[in-house]
């Protein structure tokens, strides 16, 4: 009788015991917004069996559009409808399954105000680039964490220094007064690898802040911050991987979430196969679809669930942390189909948004053959706005690091390429970033040269951005390798000797080099001729390259000579620009030629003249 009644109490019992456990793992995405230009949302649900319940939800202006499950049962993707009258709360999602019933909540928000027509970075911005984990630390508490495998590691140049996104919030005012008016961090999400973690492109999960940088609510904090002080912030994709350490590698949704899940290969780097008519089909597989790293599996965008996983996760950062831009990785390595969609969308919900794609090539056919607008001969249609122009970085060290002045011809054979562009002018300028050795190192610790360099960035046609670092004569001169490049910014850790947020122990030639940049990118920063005016160049001669930058309010003369004299060169060659009264003042010394019949250049040197 005994065990009788408790096996009856227990009958009882277990129905409560199974609605008390936690079915669902995992929501993403956790909250969308209304009025968005699409209205539909794809939920990815993660819990033990989940397919085998079925969702149902009673909220108005809210309707269950589509319930899929794939070949693992432990994911059910359920698209929501949200209608434009919709308001904002916890719409509650119930899943059901013979006499259990579990409940999900997801958030629905409303939007800022103008958040569809917010304005990305151009040609107005100079962008200062950031490895976060090298930069500073704000928050010493969150160097080692529980829930991450990699602990603080500062004495080794791959491990992680503990930089955060504290410390960059401690510093926006250095990085408003120095001029730049835009950063962009590498990735700040998490990336819970055993090892070499700090630069983030393993990303572990894709709605999360790794938490040795700090918080979702610290990364808005930033933006928020940022914007304050006229910076926007610019975020950095991943679409064609994920890391080793994802949470999904142990129990992926179908054996076609990744590819070569079975048999490892690793990709053949062939990104010509994209616009190359002759290109085998095993050739254009393995580049995009090989991994790009042993600790990086190729995500498969041909699945239409994680494509739309993809779209709407750029989307949603963009929207929840009030940002101003995207960086995209590797963009080429991606499936070509997917990345038309992907622009398209991105673009669709924020037409006025910048999107700039990495395509490390030196062709310029290459490269341009991504930009929105351009007409290829293969039919490809792309509607990415922007890429980094590295044929143009290319150019540029070539040209300061030639012997004589005959180099500066790369610059102008550079420039004279703009015709397979769309919009050259939106093209991302940079003479170094976090793949390669720095700017100082690369024109061999010539301060000259270095200043040479920077005038050219800054005010020829283009976004420019530069380094964390590179104001201060950052170089590498023991190796070439990432975690040299990648060093840690001075003064950013207690206790540092040199304090370059201050100028404390900086040598006299790194002030001189900081201060020459923080005035030419402030000077840069109110004047619209080098934003946006036309530019016309003349090919190089006498050792020099000259080029015009103007517009209705404002005309500039830049003149750059590689030669190890000074030159006067003769003002009647460029008399198709109109100079009026033939006053120049220049912009850095402040001294005016009036009515000159020449106008003279130091030797290694340069000159940007205000044209009265």
């Amino acid at each position: 009788m005994k065990r009788s009644l408790i096996a009856f109490l227990w009958s009882l019992l277990a129905p409560m015991a199974v609605n008390a456990a936690k079915l669902v793992e995992r929501v993403e995405p956790a909250s969308w917004w209304i009025g968005m230009k699409n209205p539909d949302v794809q939920l990815m649900l993660y819990g033990k069996n989940i397919a085998t319940y079925r969702p149902t939800l009673n909220y108005p202006g809210v309707t269950l559009k589509q319930v899929a499950s794939l070949e693992n049962p432990n994911y059910l993707f359920v698209t929501l409808s949200i209608a434009p009258n919709a308001k904002p709360g916890t719409v509650g999602i119930e899943l059901k399954k013979a006499n259990d019933t579990q409940k999900v909540d997801f958030t629905l928000l409303e939007r800022r105000n103008g958040s569809a027509e917010r304005k990305g970075f151009d040609g107005s911005d100079v962008i200062y680039l950031i490895t976060p984990d090298r930069f500073a630390n704000g928050n010493p508490s969150n160097d080692t964490t529980n829930d991450t495998a990699e602990k603080l590691d500062r004495a080794n140049e791959h491990g992680r220094h503990g930089g955060d996104i504290q410390g960059i919030i401690n510093h926006l005012d250095y990085i408003r007064d120095m001029g730049f008016t835009a950063i962009w961090n590498m990735p700040l999400l998490e990336n819970n690898q055993p090892q070499y973690s700090y630069h983030g492109y393993a990303i572990s999960d894709f709605y999360k802040v790794d938490p040795r940088f700090g918080t979702n609510a610290d990364f808005v904090k930033l933006s928020a911050q940022a914007k304050e002080r006229g910076i926007k912030t610019i975020i950095d994709v991943v679409l064609n991987h994920c890391g080793i350490a994802h949470w999904w590698m142990k129990d992926l949704p179908s054996k076609d979430w990744i590819n070569f899940a079975d048999n490892y290969h690793q990709t053949n780097h062939r990104r010509e196969t994209h616009q190359d008519p002759h290109a085998s089909q095993y050739d254009k597989t393995l580049e995009s679809d090989g991994w790009f790293v042993p600790t990086m599996p190729d995500l498969n965008q041909r699945n239409p669930y994680m494509a739309t996983y993809l779209i709407q996760n750029t989307i949603w950062w963009v929207e929840y942390a009030d940002l101003g831009g995207i960086r995209v990785d590797t963009y080429p390595y991606s499936d070509k189909a997917f990345l038309t969609e992907w622009s398209r969308r991105v673009m669709e919900e924020y037409p006025n948004l910048n999107v700039v794609g990495e395509e490390w090539s030196l062709n310029p056919a290459l490269v341009s053959f991504w930009q929105r607008g351009k007409h290829n001969a293969n039919g490809y249609v792309s509607h990415l706005p922007s890429l980094m122009d590295f044929p143009l970085q290319a150019a540029a060290v070539q040209a300061l690091t030639s012997e004589g002045g005959r180099g500066l011809e790369k610059l102008y054979e550079a420039l004279a390429s703009d015709f397979l562009y769309p919009d050259p002018d939106n093209l991302v300028i940079f003479l170094d970033n976090h793949d390669m050795s720095r700017f100082h190192t690369q024109v061999k610790e010539d301060l000259d040269l270095y200043k040479m360099g920077l005038v050219y960035l800054l005010t020829t046609r283009g976004i420019p951005q530069i380094y964390y670092g590179t104001e201060i004569l950052a170089t590498n001169p023991k190796s070439d390798s990432h975690g040299e490049i990648r060093m840690d910014f001075p003064g950013g850790w207690a206790g540092d000797k040199v304090n370059a947020f201050t100028g404390k122990g900086l040598s006299q030639k790194e002030q001189e080099a900081q201060a020459f940049m923080r005035k030419l990118l402030n000077w840069r920063k109110n004047t619209t001729a080098i934003h946006q005016g036309k530019l016309i160049h003349y090919g190089p001669e006498q050792g020099a390259y000259v080029y015009f930058r103007y517009d209705d309010k404002d005309k500039y003369m830049i003149v750059l000579n590689k030669n190890k004299d000074q030159v006067a060169l003769p003002l009647a060659r460029y008399s198709e620009v109109p100079t009026g009264t033939r006053t120049f003042t220049d912009v850095l010394s402040g001294e005016k030629l009036t009515n000159p019949a020449t106008v003279p250049v130091s030797a290694r040197g340069f000159r940007i003249l205000k044209v009265e």
